[in-house]
């Protein structure tokens, strides 16, 4: 009975050798199917009479290649796939192989995060797979189509860790972000503040290159009350009776806050606007200083000019009064003219007339 069994058994085996496996057949109709990276394509080498070939991607069905020897993949992974190739029309056949190579899948760069920061900053971080040989080297690349960042919105960015070690197969670890998912909105830049017993003013500035609908989030501290929190999507802040407080504040994305980074805060702004001598604008200061200049140069001016503006513009004479002048009984002032033209600011002579 084993041996009915036996040459089943190996009928089965010889007939998936010959339609699963290249090996099989001593002359097939595809050879050395491969991956290239490069042009992103499952090629292979083929020759006999095939007109039809399916392409296979973990057993699903990706595209069909008809009448040209590859298969276009699109952006390759890291995950290990099984790429298959299989005969439609024509002698059954079919091949497969994986991309990438199999290796540890513990050696492979563990926990890669990469952000945006500081407006134009991108830095990436990993660290040592748990089962990495001792001797592990990884290398990152940045796959997109420019050079340096730009201010693109909506464009896929893929980064990936690859590693070597020797004899030794290390997986690489990837993963594909926009920009703007992974930006870390910077502190946001206070550009003026004031105030004074009845209301305070407070803005500010945040830049961005990737990220357009911001809102903000005020941490308010007022004297020893308990911070509390407001959200905005204005860059001011007015308070009224604000009194002495502390407001620190942070940017975030007003679309997708809840999946993004969370931005920086700006430090500490702390005004006492109980105080009057805390009410008076920094930048009022600066407008007033200038003009309080000029006015001191010009009454140095027209004090340097005095005999001019005495000669353009003469004193009235003094006009004699028929009667009272006629009784002098009194002390009176007298004015001399020609004296007061030799002085160069204005001086007044007095001169003590007794009775007659």
């Amino acid at each position: 009975m084993a041996l009915p069994w036996l040459a089943v058994l190996l009928t089965l085996i010889c007939c998936s050798m010959t339609t699963d496996h290249a090996i099989s057949d001593p002359d097939p109709p595809i050879k050395n199917l491969r991956i290239d990276p490069e042009r992103k394509r499952l090629a292979w080498d083929q020759h006999g009479n095939v007109s039809e070939i399916g392409c296979y991607v973990n057993s699903k069905i990706l595209k069909k290649a008809i009448e040209k020897p590859y298969c276009s993949l699109g952006d390759l992974s890291c995950e290990v796939k099984n790429y298959t190739v299989k005969v439609i029309k024509g002698q059954p056949f079919s091949a497969w192989i994986q991309y990438p190579k199999q290796g540890n899948p513990l050696a492979a760069a563990d926990n890669l995060t990469c952000r945006v920061h500081d407006v134009d900053q991108l830095s990436c971080s990993w660290a040592v797979g748990e089962e990495a040989p001792a001797n592990v080297q990884y290398h990152f690349y940045l796959k997109h189509p420019f050079l340096s960042l730009q201010p693109e919105r909506q464009t896929l960015f893929r980064f990936l860790v690859n590693g070597t070690s020797g004899g030794s197969k290390i997986p690489c670890r990837q993963m594909t972000h926009r920009l703007e998912e992974i930006e870390i909105l910077a502190a946001p830049n206070i550009t003026k503040k004031w105030c004074n017993e009845s209301y305070s003013f407070m803005e500010w500035e945040v830049r961005s290159l990737f990220t357009e609908d911001i809102k903000y989030e005020l941490e308010i501290q007022k004297g020893t009350d308990l911070a509390y929190k407001e959200e905005t999507e204005l860059k001011v802040l007015g308070l009224r009776n604000p009194g002495p407080y502390t407001v620190k504040i942070k940017a975030m994305d007003s679309l997708f806050f809840e999946s993004r980074p969370a931005g920086q805060w700006s430090a500490p702004q702390h005004l006492d606007c109980g105080r009057k001598d805390a009410s008076f604008p920094i930048w009022l200061v600066y407008l007033l200083a200038p003009l309080g200049a000029l006015l001191l140069v010009g009454l140095v001016f027209l004090c340097r000019r005095w005999p001019l503006m005495q000669k353009l513009f003469p004193r009235v004479p003094h006009v004699k009064d028929p009667v009272g002048d006629s009784f002098q009984n009194e002390r009176m002032m007298a004015w001399d003219p020609e004296q007061q033209s030799q002085e160069e600011c204005p001086v007044v002579r007095v001169q003590v007339l007794g009775e007659t």
